[in-house]
């Protein structure tokens, strides 16, 4: 089924120009060094939007990835600059998805595209993962949340 997905994603609604755009779109940011945190993160959303339907976006912190402090602070203040840019993306989005909504077809990729808003907005410190290891995160966020009410 996520190969149907894929490949619908792909075909009709030409999914691999908006993949290939925001991953273009990142590599520029890599390349002015400034803008680095934020090219990292439009890289990593670029390649869930190649393979929409096998993979998810996950903060970094999710995956106990360890992070210099300067770096972190760093990061922080290109969020903040980034804010603008990150506002016209996420209203592009939303432009997507009310067209993707338009068909039966489109409504799945309209959802994909909606549970990723996120990550168009704030794409720093966010990882490209399987699926797999994102209902692995969410079963072990699950234990922790079961413990916590139990004590």
């Amino acid at each position: 089924m996520r190969t149907l997905g894929n490949i619908l994603w792909h075909v009709p609604f030409l999914g691999f120009i908006t993949a290939s755009l925001f991953w273009l779109t990142g590599g520029l940011f890599t390349i002015t060094v400034i803008g680095a945190p934020i090219g990292l993160g439009l890289m990593e959303y670029g390649k869930f939007l190649f393979w929409p339907f096998g993979k998810e976006m996950v903060s970094k912190k999710d995956l106990n990835i360890e992070q210099n402090s300067a770096w972190a602070t760093y990061a922080l203040i290109v969020r903040i600059l980034y804010f603008p840019i990150g506002l016209i993306y996420a209203i592009i989005a939303i432009f997507q998805i009310i067209g993707l909504f338009i068909t039966i077809l489109g409504i799945p990729m309209a959802i994909i595209v909606a549970k990723s808003i996120s990550t168009v907005f704030n794409p720093v410190n966010k990882k490209c993962v399987s699926s797999a290891v994102a209902d692995e995160l969410d079963r072990r966020r699950g234990i922790q949340e079961l413990e916590a009410i139990q004590k």
